[in-house]
């Protein structure tokens, strides 16, 4: 599976570097279909990016590469449910 996703990333790569942006495969979670990226460059200040991420990154891989279930931020805060105090 992670080859497959290197392979798409890499046709969707010239698009995001186009716009001065870059993404980085991470990891590729056969189990649960997860698969983690970072985008780099322009795309780390730019309001769009998690759009970018889940409707154009994600949804690429879902339907490219079966068993791909979402695509996560490497760079984004995870979520384990801990509650956090300030």
């Amino acid at each position: 599976m992670r080859e497959k996703v290197e392979k798409v990333i890499e046709v969707i790569r010239p698009a995001i570097q186009a716009d001065n942006g870059d993404i980085t495969l991470h990891d590729v979670d056969e189990a649960t279909g997860v698969v983690t990226v970072e985008l780099t460059g322009a795309c780390v200040t730019c309001p769009a990016s998690t759009q970018t991420l889940k409707a154009g990154i994600e949804r690429i891989l879902r339907d490219r590469v079966e068993g791909v279930t979402e695509v996560v931020d490497a760079t984004a805060p995870s979520s384990d449910g801990t509650a956090v105090s300030l």
